[in-house]
């Protein structure tokens, strides 16, 4: 019985490495060159495999074999969804279901989520990635680019009437909303409390308002330049290309011989990083929206 719990130990404690290491090597990839290689989730997901079929034969069960094969799946239809919204490339895809295949390990490390492993992951690599990773890396970008606050700030110049205007009419609705609560569940109306409601939701509002506009703005500064044909090569994005994918060697020809001067071309905020530094808020912190509850209760 004691050598079945320190095999156990042993496999938890390799698939936890074989995913950071993993994630971690594609994250350094992703940096240098953008593309992340299909050997590593592919190495990965083979890693997973074995596992859960060796943790199938000790539980003498194959809930571990279908916990992988659902939560594999379903997150490789959810990166696939990113990859062909033009959020994210190929490699970042295949890298989240990899460690979806890798989940049944990985749960029995992680003690504070309150959702199946996958499910928590995703949530996390979705609050994180795209609250506090994507706004420091284009606020980062933008200190270094200052067009980026300049052009910002236009918008908001440009739009400022419009914004005032959105603005009043959407505290009128928060107060009727405010009214409406009240008067259903038979409370007395306290006009201050509904006033202060309604301001903090229209800040609120405000906020993710301006949050949205700036790394739209950043975008469109920092992620799209116009270069000349004989600079384009292979592994670039052209701006008309709705997938996060590469040129092609043959496409670089093609597009040289076509006789065009200048083409547009995008690049992405690397997100690759995420995956490794997620992986350990996951496995050590839980669900990023209720760890930051608990940190504001306290």
């Amino acid at each position: 019985m004691f050598k079945k719990i320190k095999i156990r130990y042993m496999l938890e404690v390799l698939i936890f490495l074989a995913a950071l290491i993993g994630s971690s090597i594609a994250a350094v990839y992703d940096l240098k060159t953008t593309e992340i290689p299909d050997q590593i989730p592919y190495a990965m997901t083979v890693i997973a495999i074995v596992f859960v079929f060796v943790e199938a034969f000790l539980q003498k069960s194959f809930m571990p074999i279908l916990v992988s094969f659902v939560s594999g799946i379903v997150l490789l239809i959810l990166g696939f969804l990113m990859y062909y919204l033009g959020q994210w490339g190929g490699g970042d895809a295949k890298l989240l279901a990899a460690i979806g295949f890798m989940s049944p390990g990985l749960s029995l490390i992680a003690k504070n989520i309150q959702f199946p492993f996958a499910l928590s992951y995703y949530l996390n690599l979705m609050f994180i990635g795209y609250t506090v990773y994507t706004l420091a890396y284009v606020a980062f970008l933008s200190i270094l680019n200052k067009k980026v606050f300049h052009q910002f700030f236009l918008s908001i110049k440009s739009a400022a009437n419009t914004i005032l205007i959105f603005s009043s009419v959407l505290f009128l609705v928060f107060v009727f909303l405010n009214w409406f609560v009240f008067h259903s569940l038979g409370l007395s109306i306290d006009l201050q409390l509904m006033l202060v409601n309604s301001l903090f939701f229209l800040f609120l509002s405000l906020f993710l308002f301006f949050l949205w506009k700036f790394l739209k703005v950043g975008n469109e500064v920092l992620f799209k330049k116009r270069i000349p044909v004989s600079k384009l090569k292979v592994g670039d994005m052209l701006l008309e290309n709705k997938l996060y994918e590469g040129l092609t060697a043959r496409e670089v020809r093609k597009i040289k011989k076509s006789g065009k001067k200048y083409v547009w071309i995008k690049s992405g905020i690397c997100f690759a990083p995420m995956f490794p530094l997620v992986l350990l808020f996951t496995c050590f912190l839980g669900d990023a929206f209720l760890f930051y509850i608990k940190l504001w209760l306290i």
